[in-house]
């Protein structure tokens, strides 16, 4: 550490600001010395001044360490930490001239509460130093964080704009925090990769202290948009904004911050629910209200995220019945019907979500009016996604009785599925044929829908999702139940070659049970037309094979093909 000479009177604080570092440090030399042998000679609060030198034997260390470290000179952080450091030691000297006298005449009480508010500002400026040390900028030259690195820029270089980064955030004064938010911020935005560092490299813990009350209004915003940022980023990122316990202030600020500060923290809720283990917490927060207050009364934007962190909650068991007994369901249901387009996709899956999870959930929609809800909304401009989950909350509700009857009895509903089977991808294909296929249909919204039993036939064809084979064969058998639509799909001649290609036993793509089963259902009413149609496809050939592999319902089928003339023959060669 540099020796100083006399003792000089000390400038001001105004004025140590103005000077450059290393004439700092040489002040601070000064008076610490002369600090360090008076604290020795102290008659006066003995203790404390014992708990004080300690601090002083760190502190001669730290600036031992800063004046040997090749670029602590370059450093702008040291004009902020030295002329406050001075300032300290300063006050610390001034009190051991009143502690090194043979009788302490002062105030015993004022005098303990000054040394202790000196001992803890003490203490605060061996952490900055700490900090200024451990990040290693001091020993790379200040011009380096100057240009932040771009997307292709060295990892090392990446890395001390990091810790340059956060180390002026954490020991810097106002405009200092202010400047490495602004490049944080300019970081993330314009490199994505840039998150998994300042996840790694970075002190996220403190950034998320920035977001209290009574940090700095502008410095409060930059943090939370920082975090909005890192949250909506990388797992890594997430997993560190919940473990440094940054879920609960950013509930706080979804509850009482302003309009756009609620629409950064709702983005970040959302985006740290997403992980399971992460969404149970929201009730430990009260969160649970908070969000669906957010849902009621937010911005658009607000109310996008908040329905969204509400679907992640409703996914976890455990916390899943408080959306029901805070009032979540009628909510959800009017962002169905008046949010956004993300907003609504939201709000489905959530309600999709709770009316699988059981009857009390089902219960509630339905008192809640929801299935009036729900039906309307399929007929509005959704998107396909908001209309697949909207159909999934219908099927599940299918399973009550009553609704089932009034889904049933509804042609625009069923129309509906049709035109879904017909245009929709093949998720809204398989889910729209499996409620189809649930419900009891009249024979006249049967024949309404006839036109997509081609779709059904094609649907068959499909290995994947696993199920859509299945559920459009059972769709496609309760259409068949009647005569008109028997006659009509054998005269469509494209799905009357599908089905026989999947009879052939060379194809191995389709379960032969699904095509028997189809066309066991064509033959069921005896209709010589549609024995013949099936015949000319050369369904026989096929058929036949599949009888003599005994494959289940070949026998059968073949049985109703041939007709009953030749039903007793067959019989009798079967046997023999």
């Amino acid at each position: 550490m540099p020796t100083s000479g006399p003792l000089q009177t000390p400038p001001s604080s105004e004025q140590s600001e103005n000077e450059p570092p290393q004439t700092l440090l040489d002040l601070i030399t000064g008076v610490f010395s002369v600090l360090l042998l008076s604290s020795l000679t102290v008659r006066s609060f003995v203790g404390r001044w014992q708990v004080v030198r300690s601090k002083l034997c760190t502190l001669q260390s730290s600036l031992s360490s800063i004046s040997e470290s090749p670029h602590w000179n370059d450093n702008s952080l040291l004009h902020t930490l030295f002329p406050s450091l001075l300032s300290t030691l300063q006050r610390l000297k001034a009190l051991s001239d009143q502690c090194t006298l043979s009788s302490f005449a002062g105030g015993k009480l004022l005098m303990q509460s000054d040394l202790d508010m000196a001992s803890s500002s003490l203490s605060n400026h061996l952490r900055d130093l700490d900090l200024l040390l451990r990040s290693g900028v001091l020993h790379q030259s200040n011009a380096l964080v100057l240009s932040q690195p771009g997307p292709g820029s060295d990892k090392d270089d990446l890395v001390f704009f990091i810790r340059d980064l956060f180390t002026r955030l954490q020991i810097g004064g106002i405009e200092f925090k202010k400047k490495a938010l602004e490049s944080l911020l300019q970081l993330l935005n314009e490199d994505e990769k840039s998150a998994a560092a300042v996840a790694k490299e970075g002190n996220v813990g403190y950034l998320i202290s920035l977001l209290e009350v009574n940090s700095q209004p502008l410095i409060r915003e930059q943090a939370i948009l920082a975090v909005s940022i890192l949250a909506s980023s990388i797992e890594d990122s997430r997993k560190i904004i919940f473990e440094e316990g940054g879920l609960g202030p950013l509930l706080r600020i979804l509850e009482t911050g302003s309009i756009p500060l609620k629409e950064k923290a709702a983005i970040a809720v959302e985006a740290i629910t997403a992980d399971p283990e992460n969404a149970w917490a929201i009730s430990a927060y009260g969160g649970v209200a908070v969000l669906i207050e957010a849902c009621r009364s937010g911005s658009q934007p607000t109310q996008t995220h908040a329905v969204g962190a509400l679907r992640n909650v409703a996914s976890v068991e455990d916390i899943r019945m408080a959306l029901g007994e805070e009032g979540a369901v009628p909510i959800i249901l009017q962002l169905l019907v008046s949010g956004t387009t993300a907003a609504q996709e939201k709000a489905a899956d959530c309600l999709s979500i709770l009316a699988s999870s059981g009857e009390y959930f089902r219960a509630l929609i339905i008192q809640e009016k929801g299935l009036p809800r729900l039906m309307h909304v399929i007929q509005d401009s959704l998107s396909s996604e908001a209309i697949e989950h909207v159909l999934r909350t219908i099927s599940s509700l299918s399973v009550t009785d009553s609704i089932s009857r009034i889904l049933s009895s509804s042609t625009v509903l069923i129309i509906q599925l049709g035109e879904f089977i017909k245009h929709g991808d093949m998720i809204l294909q398989q889910i729209s044929a499996s409620l189809l296929s649930k419900l009891s249909i009249s024979d006249g919204n049967k024949r309404a829908i006839s036109s997509c039993m081609g779709s059904l036939i094609k649907l068959m064809e499909c290995p994947k999702p696993v199920g859509l084979q299945e559920t459009a064969v059972q769709a496609i058998v309760s259409l068949l139940t009647v005569r008109s639509n028997r006659k009509e799909l054998v005269r469509d001649e494209k799905s009357l070659m599908r089905l026989v290609q999947m009879l052939d036993p060379k194809n191995e793509s389709v379960s032969k049970k699904y095509p028997l089963m189809v066309v066991t259902a064509l033959l069921g009413g005896g209709s010589g037309g549609c024995r013949r149609r099936l015949a000319d496809a050369g369904a026989n050939k096929h058929l036949q094979s599949l009888a003599e592999m005994e494959v289940t319902g070949a026998k059968k089928a073949l049985q109703r093909l041939a007709g009953n003339r030749l039903k007793t023959i067959f019989s009798r060669t079967w046997r023999e």
